[in-house]
């Protein structure tokens, strides 16, 4: 299974990344978390020591160079638009409890649409890792879907957008549903977070019609204590465990 998971800013996009992939190992399945989020907080979420200490792989100059076959720096002249990226998940990842943990890393484009190599290089592996691989690959996504290309779209089991209660969340799922039918991803999900009262729920419904819900993630407290103390929050909250569990159910059966 294949999942991206995106929303706006601070919606909780990397809270349910954590769960599910949480729930997934518990289930016995091999996961390959990929944080492609340029804001990468997933390994702190997860539980993996010294996460500050993780260079991106788009901050990589020699690898990017030796794989696209480009000079470090250079921009404006040729390089390798298909560069090998199959063994990257596992020399470059690090691993926790049976997960494996990529981080992408952000591009600093100079122009609108630019390419360059380290981008060359993340969608590559992007590709890679959602048609190819035999892992449960679930992807920490920025508020759009930028990693995402027409080739990766067809792999993609679902695309799931979190949204809170609230205008500005609703907006950006619009906005990446959009972006997911320009490229024919159909299916698209909502799950909805930090729900207080049913009116919450009503609201996402009501504003939402037309996107199917996998399911909602309460509001607790806990989990500004997680990131606190630098704990998973599938550590601390017992009602968000059992929320995701039922949405990593929906996933498998829907």
């Amino acid at each position: 299974m294949k999942i991206a998971i995106s929303g706006k800013g601070g919606v909780g996009k990397t809270t349910l990344a954590a769960l599910l992939i949480h729930y997934f190992r518990q289930q016995g399945k091999k996961v390959l978390a990929v944080d492609a989020d340029p804001d990468a907080n997933l390994a702190l979420a997860l539980g993996i020591p010294d996460p500050q200490n993780i260079v991106p792989l788009s901050e990589m100059k020699q690898l990017v160079a030796e794989r696209t076959e480009s000079e470090p720096g250079k921009y404006g002249g040729f390089f390798k638009m298909n560069p090998k990226v199959d063994d990257i998940p596992d020399k470059f990842s690090r691993q926790l409890n049976g997960v494996k943990l990529i981080v992408m890393g952000g591009v600093k484009k100079g122009g609108s649409g630019c390419v360059c190599p380290e981008s060359v290089l993340l969608r590559t592996l992007v590709t890679h890792m959602v048609l190819f691989r035999d892992e449960v690959v679930v992807m920490d996504m920025e508020a759009g879907i930028e990693h995402l290309g027409r080739a990766t779209v067809r792999g993609v089991d679902r695309l799931i957008v979190v949204v809170e209660p609230g205008r500005r969340s609703i907006e950006t799922a619009e906005h990446v549903r959009n972006l997911a039918q320009d490229l024919g991803l159909t299916k698209v999900s909502l799950v909805g977070n930090k729900i207080r009262t049913d009116q919450d729920r009503e609201f996402l419904e009501k504003h939402l019609p037309d996107l199917p819900i996998l399911g909602f993630l309460p509001y607790d407290d806990k989990v500004i204590e997680a990131d606190l103390t630098g704990r998973p929050p599938y550590e601390l909250s017992p009602a968000l465990v059992t929320a995701a569990q039922e949405i990593g159910r929906q996933l498998e059966t829907s």
